[in-house]
């Protein structure tokens, strides 16, 4: 994995913790882990966990997790 694939890994596993535990919007998130383009954001999010990133966080959300592994 290069340093870009890794930092884009932590960038998104991060978002999705803040998806997860605040009530953050997946705009919100994006930003916050500096991304500038929510679709750009969108589109890796989706790629790394199979789902879009609002559907991602409310299922886990529903399933109870708190915490979560990355896929």
């Amino acid at each position: 994995m290069s340093p870009i694939q890794y930092q884009k890994r932590l960038r998104l596993l991060e978002a999705r913790r803040l998806l997860i535990e605040t009530d953050d919007t997946a705009e919100g998130s994006a930003f916050k882990v500096g991304y500038k383009s929510a679709s750009q954001f969108s589109r890796e999010y989706s790629r790394m966990f199979g789902l879009p990133p609002a559907r991602d966080a409310t299922t886990l959300k529903k399933l109870g997790h708190s915490t979560f592994q990355s896929e």
